[in-house]
Parts: structure tokens; C-alpha cells; sequence
């Protein structure tokens, strides 16, 4: 008797499109997993299985079926109407994001409405052509986004024009002159859209405010916060209401807090700080047992919930630090003096305070509010020189570039009093950082591009800020602090409910870009496993990070590493925080800078005073909008660095400087210059020798002809061709050309 042929009888393409849909059409509203429908259709051939996924993929982009999760299907029954989110872009493929969740879909910009970047439509689906992917047309706009734009301003005889490099909007806004508002011609200002009529070209804008003339530091540092929708002025009325906060602590308030005054505290900070938000305290409690309290700022005493002062901190959510200012989050009357920790004065402060042995293994801990008085105000390098004076700095740090202090350097005398306290500190933080790392902590010590600029804002210098020895002792113990508030609430019996927290998580890297890293740092000579548990990529990374140290593809595979990583950001829900290695972590020690912390400040006293477990969805909005401000912080803050590099460079017009190719697009190079990190680009444009395709799966440009590569990591001999300010873009060529 002959062998049954699997599978059945052959089916066609047509054939097996009709049993798909009729097996969904029979079970409206069930799911079916990928090897659920290979079953209910008896595919058990790979051919035909092959067939049936391609037949899926098609049915997906037909709207017929929809799939969520991975691999697992239903027949589509959602409304051809829908509201959600529009993103306009400058190319004109705009797109549409439900509410609902799901992929992005096209707008093309003739069926828009003229929406805007962030405003909330209504959508009808359009039919779907056969091939093409899925449109859908805005048939109304139910909320308008509160968008600005910033530019530099044109003024004409008979109308006036918004130049702006605002990406999402493909045409000059139009200006009226009665709509100037006293702006002139070259001043950068801020511009609000008020109509654009249905067949116009340009949209219709007014000025809201007037930054100042193109050009003029100042004006060009507001331009970039109000760019990103941030403030680039402090209200009065949220300053009046600060300068009404007295200074002086009432006897009563202190009788009620843990006195730490007699205790030997300080604070040690970058040298232009000035809002001092922590400290740390240490004493000896007997030979092997040291008591270390850290010490915050306690905000939240003076800032009440649903005041104005702490509207507007809600709003901002966050301090934003530019190559020249500090635009903070508080009143500086309150983050600079009431709450900044200075030394020789009484300050309010929430606590965690440790007993540790000298391997720094937490005995005992507790959380209260307290009084301090912090004995000294330390920068890093005052700190550095004293462990370095008593042998007791890392040898990657003397290996620094730099003057360093030869052990028992008699010059650093005025710290001696603090000496056996900061190397008792320094040597905890190190069995800290230790354990943390044999957890599972990734490795990154990434340095940061600071400028010495003048009274003018103008830039003279590059230099790059490395975390040393004195850093990182402040590190470990906010760390442990952080992890240890998070743990006082998130961590509870299997029996008992967990009240609202705010955690700091962040999730595992993305499989596919670890996948892309495995690949992409072969070319240099080493292998990385990105597979297993999470314990066991952290340690292959680490590896990876170590191999590359001080190698020539050292900044270039950190780079692609962090790009494999995800975000860290705010939530109620905890998921651990894979870059730390920690299961709890939240951020509890700068709420003079971060609103976050301010929440967890009054969380703590709530749970502390018996109160009930907080709305979880009140504070999952807040943590949503804080990790929001915290992103457009950190994009005006490169921004403003960017802006930097282009007018430092633009001194240096023709010369000639070794680079490393940093980013590979398909429309030219950008090479990082390697003695001060100024990133330009050389324009697919300037390669001129052949013509060059991208690949971007290997990161590089190959020529046809010729078959040269050009590929991340690759060094480059390049000449700085053109600066231009306005768009805060370097342009290279080629030195040999």
C-alpha cells in the first residue's frame, strides 16, 4: 500500500485564499495562532505553508485580517472611520496614528485637510488598491495641536514670510503685516498658525513673540527651547509666589524630623552648580559598621501639590540644561537657596540612611524626613585630588590625560579633615559598582562634549567631561538610594497589593537591532552573543564593551550598542531596569531638577502617614508627560551642543582634520572629527568618484564602478567645507579632493 501524500490535494493560490477567508469568516472574533491555521486548513507540506503566511501577509494588507500579537490572526471587523494622532512630514507622506493602537497610516498631503504635526483627527479608510499599502483621508480635525514654529523672519514690501527648518512643514508660513507684532526683518520669533485656507499653498501665521536678531547668542538658545516647545522665561507670578516662601524653619517643624546636624556632611557637585539637591552624611558606629545617610533636598515641604509653583514645575517636569544655561524647573529662589543644600545652613531633607560594613553590605536602612547641615561644599576635582593624593584613585583615572596628584601631596591639605571619610566612601562605592556589574549592569562610561565659551556665549574650546573615581562615588550611592525607596514600596509579600509607585524602568534591549550589533561588529574582529537571558546579554555586552576599550572602533560600537538599547522612562508599572541590573529602581534624589522625584517625595509621606494606595491612572498620566519633557529636554540639549560645534567650526573654514565615519544614510556621510567630536556630513553629492548605493543593513555606501565601501567606524581625512548656524549643519569633503 503506497504512502498517503501529505497535505492533500494541491491548492491553488485562489483556492487557498478562499478557505483562509471562509475560516475566518466562520469564527468572527477568534484568534487564530500561525500553526492553529495550518491545522483547521490540513497544510502540512512546506510549500504549502509558505503559501498560506504569503496569503496572510496579503490579507493583512487588505484589511481583510488583522495581527496582534506576532503571528497570531483574526478577521478585521473595526469601523472605516477612526481617530487618532496625525504627523504631518515635509516630504508629504503624512501619517495617521489610531487611537486604537496598531501601525501608522499614510495620508498623502492632498487628502490632510491642512492638519497639523499633534493635532486629533477623524479618518475614513480608503479603499485599498491591490499591492499598495494602506491610506486613509482626514475628514476632520477635532483638536488642534498647541504648535509653534520658530524661525527667522523675511520682510517684504507686500507680505512677510516664516523661514523655518521645522521638518514637519513643507512650505513658508505666510505673514500679514498687521500680524507682525513689532517683528523686523532677520529677527527669529516664534509663530502660531492661525488658518490655512482650503486651496492655499501656504498656511497663515501671526507672531506670538519676538526672540530677538538672528545671530545673537541669546536669541539663538531661545529659538532652540521654544523649537521644542519649552520655556524660555520664568513666569512672575510663579516667582512672586516663591519669593512668599519664607526661608527661616519653624522650631516646630524641625522637633518633628530626625536631627542630622551633628553629623559629618557634604556636597559634592560639578564646579558652576549651584542648586545642591544632594548631600551625603557619614559617621563611624564601631570598627567594621559606618552609618551613610543620603541626603535630599525636601521639595515637596516647601512646594504644595495643585499650587502654582507646582503647576508650572508639572509642566516643565523638568530642568533643561543648554551648552550655556541652566533654564530650571523651580523658581530660583527656591532651587538656588530655600532648597539647594549650601553649606553652614539648616536645610529640610528626605533620607535614606544606611548601616554598612566596610564591604558595603546594607545592615540596616530607614527612610525619614530630616534636618542637616552640610559642613562643606566639594567639586569633583577637590575630591579627586584627595583620593588621588592618598593612592586610592583607579589606575583608568590616573591613566587620564591631565595633571594628577602624587600620593601624600601636602597641597590638598584643606580637605584633610574629610580625607578618611571620602576614602571610606570612595571604597564602598566600589564594592557597589562591583556587585552591580556582576548582577548584570551594562558598562557604559560615555563622555560628554562641553565647551569653554566667553562672556558672549562664543565658543574658544572643546573639551569632553569623563566620569572619574569622584563621580562615580556620588553614582553608586544615589543608586542605592533610589533602588532602596523603590524597593520600600514595590516590594511586598506574595498576599499583599502593591500600592502606586513611580518606577524608572527599562525594558530589554530590541532582539532585532542585537541581532544587527552581532553583525555589524564582526567586521572589527569580534563576536558578541545576543541571545539567552537577560543576565547573559548584559555580561556578552559587557564583554564587548571591555574588548573595545581604547581601540580605534571604541566610540563607534558604543555608539551602535546604546542604539540596541531602549529608553528608560517613567511608569507605574515595573519591569525592573535592565541597564542597572535592578528589579526596583526609581528616582528619588534631584527633585529640585526632575518632577518625578517630587512625586515619589509625596508618595512616600503618603504611605508613611497610612495613607491609601494613590490613582494609579492619575500618576501613569504624570509619568507619561515626564518622560515626554524629559525626551524634548534631552533633544534641546544636543540641539544646543550641535549649534555649538557648528560655531566653533565655522573658524575653521579649509582646514583639514582625521575623522571616523559615525552614521551612514542614503544621503551621505557623517564623520565625527576625532580631536573634538564635531560631527559634519559629506553629501552623497561630493562623492563624486562613482555612484554609490546604500546598504543598510552593513552601514555603508558602495560604489558600483569601483566597488569602494565606505563603512561605519571607517576612518577619514576630511575638510571642513561649510558651517551654516541656521541650520546647525557642518558640511565635509574629502581632503584628497
Amino acid at each position: 500500500m503506497g504512502k498517503k501524500k501529505k497535505g492533500g490535494k494541491y491548492l491553488t493560490r485562489k483556492a487557498l485564499t478562499e478557505k483562509i477567508e471562509a475560516l475566518f469568516e466562520r469564527n468572527e472574533g477568534k484568534s487564530f495562532e500561525l500553526k492553529s491555521v495550518f491545522r483547521e486548513l490540513g497544510l502540512d507540506t512546506h510549500p504549502a505553508r509558505m503559501l498560506c503566511m504569503d496569503i496572510l501577509k496579503d490579507l493583512i494588507l487588505d484589511d481583510v485580517i488583522t495581527e496582534k500579537p506576532k503571528y497570531t490572526y483574526r478577521l478585521k471587523t473595526e469601523n472605516q472611520t477612526a481617530e487618532g494622532l496625525f504627523h504631518r512630514k515635509a516630504n508629504g507622506k503624512n501619517t495617521f496614528k489610531p487611537d486604537s493602537g496598531g501601525k501608522s497610516i499614510l495620508v498623502a498631503e492632498r487628502n490632510s485637510m491642512h492638519a497639523m504635526d499633534g493635532d486629533r483627527v477623524r479618518v475614513t479608510m480608503l479603499a485599498r488598491r491591490r499591492n499598495h499599502i494602506r491610506e486613509a483621508q482626514v475628514t476632520d480635525i477635532l483638536e488642534r495641536a498647541d504648535k509653534s514654529f520658530v524661525g527667522r523672519l523675511q520682510v517684504n514690501k507686500e507680505i512677510s514670510f516664516l523661514l523655518t527648518e521645522d521638518r514637519t512643514l513643507a512650505n513658508d508660513i505666510l505673514i500679514p503685516k498687521h500680524r507682525l507684532g513689532g517683528a523686523k526683518n532677520g529677527d527669529k520669533v516664534v509663530v502660531k498658525i492661525v488658518e490655512w485656507p482650503e486651496n492655499a499653498k501656504n498656511p497663515v501665521g501671526k507672531v506670538i513673540a519676538v526672540l530677538g536678531q538672528s545671530g545673537d547668542n541669546n536669541t539663538e538658545m531661545n529659538a532652540i527651547l521654544a523649537e521644542y516647545g519649552l520655556p524660555y522665561s520664568y513666569p512672575k507670578h510663579v516667582e512672586e509666589a516663591a519669593n512668599q516662601i519664607p526661608e527661616e524653619i519653624p522650631e516646630s517643624e524641625i522637633r518633628q524630623r530626625e536631627d542630622m546636624r551633628d553629623v559629618t556632611t557634604f556636597t559634592i557637585d560639578p564646579r558652576d552648580a549651584k542648586d545642591f539637591d544632594d548631600a551625603i552624611s557619614i559617621r563611624k558606629i564601631n570598627a567594621n559598621l559606618w552609618e551613610v545617610g543620603v541626603h535630599i533636598a525636601d521639595v515637596t515641604y516647601y512646594v504644595q501639590e495643585g499650587s502654582v509653583i507646582d503647576k508650572e514645575a508639572l509642566n516643565r517636569a523638568t530642568s533643561v540644561y543648554l551648552v550655556d544655561r541652566t533654564v530650571p524647573m523651580l523658581p530660583e529662589r527656591l532651587c538656588n537657596k530655600i532648597c539647594s543644600l549650601r553649606p553652614d545652613e539648616d536645610k529640610l531633607t528626605y533620607s535614606v540612611i544606611f548601616l554598612l560594613n566596610a564591604k558595603a553590605e546594607v545592615k540596616d536602612w530607614h527612610i525619614a524626613r530630616t534636618v542637616t547641615r552640610s559642613n562643606r561644599r566639594f567639586i569633583y576635582e577637590e575630591v579627586q585630588q584627595v583620593l588621588e593624593a592618598h593612592g586610592e584613585a583607579s589606575d583608568a583615572d590616573l591613566g587620564m590625560p591631565g595633571d594628577h596628584c602624587e600620593p601624600e601631596n601636602p597641597a590638598y591639605a584643606p580637605a584633610e579633615n574629610f580625607a578618611e571619610e571620602l576614602i571610606t566612601l570612595n571604597r564602598m562605592a566600589k564594592e557597589l559598582r562591583a556587585r552591580r556589574f556582576q548582577n548584570g549592569a551594562v558598562n557604559f562610561d560615555r563622555f560628554e562634549t562641553r565647551f569653554e565659551i566667553d562672556e558672549k556665549g562664543v565658543p574658544l574650546s572643546v573639551y569632553f567631561k569623563v566620569a572619574k573615581d569622584a563621580n562615580k562615588l556620588v553614582e553608586e550611592f544615589m543608586l542605592l538610594a533610589n533602588r532602596t525607596v523603590a524597593e520600600s514600596i514595590g516590594k511586598v509579600p506574595k498576599n499583599k497589593k502593591v500600592k502606586t509607585m513611580v518606577y524608572r524602568i527599562h525594558d530589554q534591549p530590541d532582539p532585532d537591532k542585537l541581532m544587527a550589533l552581532a553583525d555589524f561588529v564582526t567586521k572589527f574582529g569580534h563576536r558578541v552573543r545576543v541571545t539567552g537571558n537577560k543576565e547573559d546579554v548584559s555580561r556578552n555586552l559587557n564583554k564587548l564593551l571591555a574588548d573595545v576599550k581604547n581601540k580605534a572602533e571604541q566610540n563607534v560600537v558604543e555608539t551602535i550598542t546604546l542604539r540596541s538599547m531602549m529608553k528608560a522612562v517613567y511608569s507605574t508599572t515595573n519591569i525592573g531596569h535592565f541597564g542597572l541590573a535592578f528589579d526596583y529602581y526609581t528616582h528619588f534624589t534631584s527633585p529640585i531638577r526632575r518632577y518625578p522625584d517630587m512625586m515619589v517625595h509625596r508618595l512616600l509621606t503618603r504611605y508613611a502617614q497610612g495613607g491609601r494606595s494613590a490613582s494609579k491612572e492619575k500618576y501613569e498620566e504624570l509619568c507619561d508627560h515626564s518622560s515626554k519633557m524629559e525626551q524634548l529636554a534631552a533633544q534641546a540639549e544636543r540641539a544646543s551642543i550641535k549649534y555649538k560645534q557648528v560655531e566653533f567650526m565655522q573658524k575653521r573654514l579649509g582646514e583639514v582634520y582625521d575623522g571616523t565615519i559615525s552614521g551612514v544614510t542614503e544621503y551621505g556621510l557623517y564623520v565625527e572629527i576625532d580631536e573634538n567630536k564635531c560631527e559634519g556630513m559629506i553629501p552623497l553629492r561630493d562623492l563624486s568618484d562613482d555612484y554609490y548605493e546604500f546598504d543598510e543593513k552593513n552601514y555603508c555606501l558602495w560604489g558600483r564602478r569601483k566597488h569602494h565601501r565606505y563603512s561605519l567606524g571607517d576612518p577619514l581625512r576630511i575638510r571642513v567645507a561649510r558651517a551654516n548656524l541656521e541650520k546647525k549643519q557642518l558640511d565635509f569633503t574629502l581632503a584628497d579632493e
